[in-house]
C-alpha cells in the first residue's frame, strides 16, 4: 500500500484518470440544434450577498446547497426531463449505445500482485458492472472467486474499493464504498474458506489497510461520523489513525495518532515489508508535501518518532533496509530523485542520495525483486528503469511504445514482477516479467475490435500565451484529412500535480472510428515535469493552465485539424473547472463543452468536505489576495449576461461528496439565466453516483451514450460510418 501520493489521487484526482473521451457521429439533417427553443426549468433565486474584502457579490442560487431540500430535488427532476427529453430525440442514440455495448463486451485484467504464494487479481468478463476478485495458487490453475461485488447491489453501485492481504494470505480485508461516495467501509474475509468474519470498520475515508506481519490487526485512517443531515457535504476534519484487532468490535479500536490541534492533517499508516516498523505519512489536503513520521512495532508501547516534520517537500516511503528508510523526494530534485535516510542517524548531514535527479520526472519507485524499478515520465509517457539497492543503474526496460505503465507489484524476495501497458491505440496489456532472464512476457492481452495500425498517434509541441512550450498528444485514424473540419476532441486536466498520460478508451474508439481527432493537452499544474511544472499552473498561477489550453485549441484550429464550430472540450473535476473557465473566458473558441463533476464556485468549495484540502492547489476566498486571483476565473462568477455560450452539457452525481453537486447545480442554472442563444445548455444529473470512482459499467454506458449523442448533434457531425 502507498499512501502519500495515493492519498492525495483519492481527495481529488481520480476523475483525472478517467480522461472520458467524448464525440461520435451523426445522421442529423436538420438543424445543429432543435427547431423549437428549450423551456428551461426556473430557478428561484434568494437575496444573498456575501462581502468579500469588501467586494459585495450576490450568490442568488446559495439554496442549491442543501442538498436534501426537497425544493432542489423538484428542479433536478425536472432538469433530467428536458435534459433526457432532448437526448431522446437524437436517433442516433440508440446505435451509439448499442456500439459502446458491443466494445465493452471484452475480458480485460488488473495487474496481478502476491501475497502468501497466492495471486490475486480483478478481472471482468466485459459488462459486468464492477470487476470480480480471483486468487490462484499457481497463474496456471483456474481462478476462484474471492469478491464478486456484483452480487452486494442490485443495479452494480457497490464498489471494492481497496484490499490488503495478510502476510501468509489468511485473511483479507477489504473496502466497499456504495454508489460512488468517498465513504468506505472495511469487512474480513476468510481467503481459505470465503466467509466474512464479524469484524465491520466503519466511515473510513481516504486510507487503505495494513496488516501487522502476525495477521493479527491492521492499521486504518478514518474521520468521526458526520452529525446531522447533508453527510455527503459536511466539512472532513480530524482524521485519525487506528489498529484494528481482528474480532474485536470497531468502538474498541487503539487509537495510534491523532493530532486534535490540527484540524487539517491526514494519517496514513504502513507496515514496513519486514514488519518492523509502521511508517505514517502525514498529509495536509492535496499540498504535494508531507511529514513522515514512524512507530517501532517490536517495542510495546513505542512512541511515535517525528522522523521528517519540516513540510518542507514530498517525501514517498519506497521501502527499509532494516533502520535504513529509502524515500522518493522532490528535494533539492523538483523532478525527483531517491534517498536513504538511517533512522539511527537521522541528521540531514548523513542522508544519502542514491538515484540522482534525471531530465525525466520520476514518478513512482517500488522495491521487487531486490532492486529498485523506476517509472519516469519522458514529455508525458512513460520510461521504466532498473537500479541496484545501492543506486547503481542497471537496465532499460524496453516498451512497447509510447504509453503509461504501471504496477510492478511485489517485494524484496521475488523473482517475478507484474506491469501494465497502454497507450491511445492499444488496450490496456498486463505483462509479468522474469527478473532471471530480464525478459517480458504476455501474461493477459485483451482482445479488443481494434486495429492499431489502423491509427496515428502523435506527439506535438505548441506555444502558450506567455511563451512555454506545451506538449499535446494527438491521435486519429490513418485516413483523417486535415481540412480542418474535423470533429475534434481537446481534453485536459492541469492541476494537483497529476500527469496526464497516453491510455486506451473504449468510449474514445468509436469517436475514432468514425474520422474523429482526439487532443490531449499537457498544460501546466499537472505533474509532467515535476514540480516546477506544478508550481507553474496553481495559486496566482492558475491562469496558465486556462491560457495553455486555449492556445491548444488555437493550434488545432490554426493547424487545419479543425475549427471552432467542430471543437469540442472536456474535462472532469479540477478539469471541469478547466473548460467552465476557457468557457467564460473565450465563448467564441469551442462548438462544445462537456464539463463533468467540475469546481465551478471557486469562493466556496473549501467549506464543503475535503474541498479545503484544496487550497494549496486554489487558494481561498478567505485571503484578500487570494480571493481576487479566484474571482478573475471562478466559472460561476465569470458569466456574463447576454453572451452566446457554447452548447454545454454539464454532468454530476448525487453522491459526489468529493467535489458537491451544488458546484453544477448552481452553474447550471447561473448559466441557463445568461445565456442568449440558441445553443443548448443542459445538465444531466445521475442517481447513486459519485465523482467516478466505482460507477458501474451500465451507468459509465448510459452516460457515454448521451454525452456522445449531445455532441453529435450539436457539433453536427455525419455518423455514416458509425459501425453497429
Amino acid at each position: 500500500m502507498r499512501i502519500n501520493r495515493l492519498t492525495k489521487s483519492w481527495m481529488f484526482g481520480s476523475v483525472a484518470a478517467i480522461a472520458l473521451a467524448l464525440g461520435v457521429g451523426c445522421s442529423q439533417t436538420g438543424a445543429r440544434y432543435p427547431n423549437r427553443p428549450l423551456v428551461y426549468p426556473k430557478a428561484k433565486t434568494v437575496d444573498v450577498v456575501e462581502d468579500y474584502h469588501g467586494t459585495k457579490l450576490a450568490d442568488p442560487y446559495r439554496w442549491m446547497e442543501d442538498l436534501d431540500s426537497p425544493e432542489l430535488k423538484q428542479w433536478i427532476d425536472a432538469e433530467n426531463k428536458v435534459t433526457f427529453g432532448y437526448l431522446a430525440e437524437i436517433p442516433v442514440r440508440d446505435r451509439i449505445r448499442a456500439r459502446l455495448t458491443k466494445l465493452w463486451d471484452f475480458e480485460r485484467y488488473d495487474t496481478p500482485f502476491k501475497e502468501g504464494g497466492r495471486y490475486f487479481f480483478r478481472r471482468n468478463d466485459g459488462l459486468q458492472n464492477q470487476s470480480v476478485l480471483y486468487t490462484v495458487r499457481s497463474l496456471d490453475e483456474s481462478p476462484r472467486v474471492l469478491i464478486d461485488p456484483n452480487t452486494l447491489s442490485k443495479d452494480g453501485t457497490v464498489a471494492l474499493a481497496g484490499l490488503a492481504v495478510t502476510d501468509d494470505a489468511r485473511y483479507l480485508a477489504y473496502a466497499l464504498a456504495d454508489a460512488g461516495s468517498d465513504w468506505q467501509r472495511y469487512r474480513v474475509r476468510d481467503i481459505e474458506t470465503g466467509d466474512d468474519l464479524p469484524d465491520e470498520i466503519c466511515w473510513v475515508k481516504f486510507s487503505g489497510a495494513s496488516w501487522t506481519k502476525d495477521g493479527k490487526g491492521f492499521f486504518y485512517s478514518r474521520y468521526d461520523e458526520p452529525k446531522g443531515e447533508n453527510k455527503l457535504k459536511a466539512l472532513n476534519h480530524y482524521h485519525k489513525l487506528y489498529y484494528h484487532r481482528l474480532g474485536d468490535p470497531q468502538s474498541s479500536d487503539t487509537l495510534v495518532y491523532e493530532r486534535p490541534d490540527q484540524k487539517e492533517w491526514g494519517f496514513g499508516g504502513e507496515v514496513t515489508e519486514d514488519g518492523k516498523y509502521l511508517v505514517i505519512t502525514v498529509w495536509q489536503g492535496t499540498e504535494q508535501k508531507n511529514r513522515v513520521y514512524y512507530k517501532d512495532l517490536a517495542v510495546t508501547d513505542a512512541r511515535v518518532i517525528e522522523l521528517l516534520n519540516d513540510f518542507d517537500a514530498e517525501y514517498n516511503f519506497i521501502g527499509n533496509d532494516g533502520p535504513v528508510f529509502w524515500f522518493q523526494t522532490d528535494l533539492k530534485a523538483p523532478r525527483g530523485r531517491v534517498i536513504a535516510i538511517d533512522t539511527r542517524q537521522p541528521d540531514r548531514t548523513y542522508w544519502r542520495e542514491l538515484i540522482p535527479q534525471s531530465e525525466d520526472t520520476l514518478l513512482g519507485v517500488r522495491v521487487v525483486g531486490d532492486r529498485f524499478i523506476a517509472t519516469y515520465l519522458k514529455d508525458a509517457h512513460s520510461r521504466v528503469k532498473f537500479f541496484g539497492l545501492d543506486g547503481t543503474f542497471q537496465r532499460d526496460l524496453e516498451l512497447p511504445g509510447i504509453g503509461s505503465v504501471g504496477g510492478f507489484t511485489g517485494k524484496r524476495g521475488d523473482t517475478e514482477t507484474f506491469y501494465s501497458y497502454t497507450s491511445f491505440a492499444t488496450p490496456t496489456t498486463v505483462y509479468r516479467y522474469d527478473f532471471a532472464t530480464a525478459a517480458s512476457s504476455v501474461f493477459r492481452r485483451p482482445n479488443v475490435d481494434i486495429r492499431p495500425d489502423d491509427y496515428i498517434v502523435r506527439q506535438v509541441f505548441y506555444t502558450s500565451k506567455d511563451g512555454t512550450r506545451i506538449p499535446m498528444f494527438i491521435t486519429h485514424r490513418r485516413d483523417v484529412t486535415l481540412n480542418g473540419k474535423n470533429p475534434t476532441l481537446l481534453y485536459g486536466y492541469g492541476g494537483f500535480k497529476a500527469p496526464m498520460t497516453p491510455s486506451f478508451s473504449v468510449s474514445r474508439l468509436v469517436w475514432l472510428e468514425m474520422g474523429g481527432v482526439f487532443a490531449l493537452a499537457n498544460i501546466r499544474g499537472g505533474g509532467e515535469y515535476g514540480q516546477e511544472w506544478h508550481d507553474a499552473g496553481r495559486l496566482a498561477k492558475k491562469q496558465n493552465c486556462f491560457d495553455d489550453f486555449i492556445a491548444a485549441a488555437e493550434w488545432l484550429i490554426a493547424n487545419k485539424y479543425t475549427s471552432r464550430e467542430k471543437l469540442a472540450i472536456n474535462g472532469g473535476s479540477n478539469g471541469g473547472l478547466l473548460v467552465g473557465a476557457c468557457m467564460t473566458q473565450r465563448p467564441d473558441l469551442f462548438g462544445a463543452i462537456v464539463a463533468q463533476v467540475g469546481v465551478m464556485d471557486m469562493l466556496r468549495f473549501h467549506k464543503f468536505t475535503i474541498g479545503w484540502g484544496w487550497v494549496s492547489d486554489y487558494g481561498s476566498a478567505d485571503d484578500p489576495e487570494q480571493f481576487r486571483v479566484l474571482h478573475s476565473y471562478s466559472p460561476l462568477h465569470n458569466l456574463r449576461p447576454g453572451t452566446k455560450y457554447p452548447a454545454t452539457l454539464i454532468t454530476t452525481g448525487d453522491h459526489d461528496d468529493r467535489v458537491v453537486p451544488s458546484h453544477s447545480f448552481k452553474f447550471a442554472a447561473a448559466l441557463q439565466e445568461a445565456h442568449a442563444g440558441d445553443a443548448p445548455v443542459l445538465i444531466r444529473v445521475e442517481t447513486r453516483a459519485g465523482h467516478g470512482a466505482g460507477k458501474p459499467t451500465a451507468k459509465i454506458i448510459e452516460e457515454q451514450s448521451d454525452i456522445w449523442a449531445f455532441l453529435v448533434r450539436v457539433l453536427g457531425v455525419d455518423d455514416s460510418r458509425l459501425r453497429v
